[in-house]
């Protein structure tokens, strides 16, 4: 594919400096571009493929992709958009978090034009002198006019001392890769714009600074998130993944093709036929042509012609427990509270029977069927 500036601006937000597409475009030696996620949580969603793509992009031009793992400012916890302080994560958490995660950016990006790091590795080895000579470097008014802590300074709630030190920290990490360009969602744009500062105080080249749109969920109102409950894992499987799609308010379909896909969105198109081109696209990218295939059938029988699944995970109980309690145990709801939710609203039934009783017992003598909203079915076996 040709890649012209108007591809290469398609979904972006923001571009510190302006002419940073034509830099990118017409460059005779490979730039290093920065992207760094915390594994603040195991799974990265679709709302990070709308970042990879264009790191993607950008490697088909040669450039070079830094991807920085932050296992160190994971144990901060990163302030953006939070309305009250974070709680750090311990290091074995964020270990664990960061296992898959290479896995999951090289089903996009290629990996012999990704390096990949970790900032534990500079940031862990700084002294009391270094981060006293670090925040030395940026003023507490200057903090001070970042949104989230804007808002929260007026309204009186707490801003942790820490909290202040997590954008300098990021935007030390350009210092230490010496980064060309960072990249990253419109909620990181003073972290990055960070970056560019603290480069020039320790005298180098101001890193480029690309933003890009924050993607809504399924909710189709709040940003993806996993804490949320309204994302889709680039690791659920092409059923999921392909059901999920189809459950994408028709108002977010125009935004979906334009930072997910290179696909031309329609008007004309019936909003269920869109979503059906979407998912297959976004399927077949992270998983296969077969499986989109085969996601897209079983998408048919299941939802269109009223059907059963054909592969429901079986489970056994080992004594009687209550509806609501199964449901937080097998982790089909994030709490007791949505249980409930789900229940009230006749979501949940139990062998194909609305079940509008949470505290209803499961015996071990029975089998059950169960649906729990759209997609989440399961079975328990006696």
């Amino acid at each position: 594919m040709l890649i012209t500036n108007q591809n290469l601006q398609r979904g972006l937000e923001t571009i510190h400096p302006k002419n940073l597409t034509e830099t990118l475009l017409s460059s005779q030696k490979p730039l290093t571009i920065k992207w760094g996620a915390d594994p603040s949580a195991p799974d990265l969603h679709l709302g990070h493929m709308v970042v990879l793509n264009k790191l993607a992009l950008l490697q088909s031009l040669g450039h070079q992709v830094l991807f920085l793992i932050g296992d160190f400012t994971a144990m901060i916890g990163d302030p953006t958009g939070k309305s009250e302080t974070r709680k750090p994560l311990t290091s074995e958490q964020v270990l664990e978090n960061a296992k898959t995660y290479q896995d999951q950016v090289f089903k996009i990006l290629d990996p012999k034009k990704t390096t990949v790091v970790f900032n534990s590795t500079w940031l862990s080895k700084l002294t009391a002198t270094d981060i006293v000579k670090l925040t030395a470097h940026y003023t507490v008014a200057r903090m001070l006019e970042r949104d989230d802590f804007s808002k929260r300074f007026k309204s009186e709630q707490s801003i942790s001392i820490h909290e202040f030190l997590y954008p300098l920290f990021q935007g030390y990490d350009s210092v230490e890769l010496k980064s060309d360009i960072e990249i990253g969602g419109t909620d990181q744009t003073f972290n990055l714009l960070m970056g560019r500062h603290l480069q020039k105080e320790y005298g180098q080249k101001p890193q480029g600074v690309i933003t890009v749109p924050i993607l809504e969920g399924l909710d189709g109102v709040q940003k993806m998130s996993k804490s949320l409950h309204n994302h889709i894992a680039i690791l659920d499987t092409p059923k999921e993944m392909f059901g999920k799609l189809m459950s994408i308010p028709d108002t977010l379909m125009p935004k979906y093709y334009d930072l997910l896909t290179t696909l031309d969105f329609s008007l004309e198109i019936h909003p269920r036929d869109a979503k059906i081109t979407l998912a297959k696209h976004i399927v077949t990218r992270l998983h296969s042509a077969q499986d989109a295939e085969a996601a897209h059938e079983e998408f048919l029988r299941v939802f269109s012609q009223n059907q059963i699944p054909t592969d429901i995970p079986e489970v056994h109980i080992q004594d009687e427990i209550r509806l609501d309690d199964f449901l937080l145990q097998h982790k089909i709801v994030p709490s007791k509270k949505e249980a409930h939710r789900l229940i009230q609203q006749g979501a949940v039934t139990v062998e194909g029977e609305k079940e509008m009783d949470p505290f209803k017992l499961l015996t071990t003598q029975k089998n059950y069927l169960i649906k729990a909203g759209k997609r989440n079915w399961i079975h328990i076996r006696a």
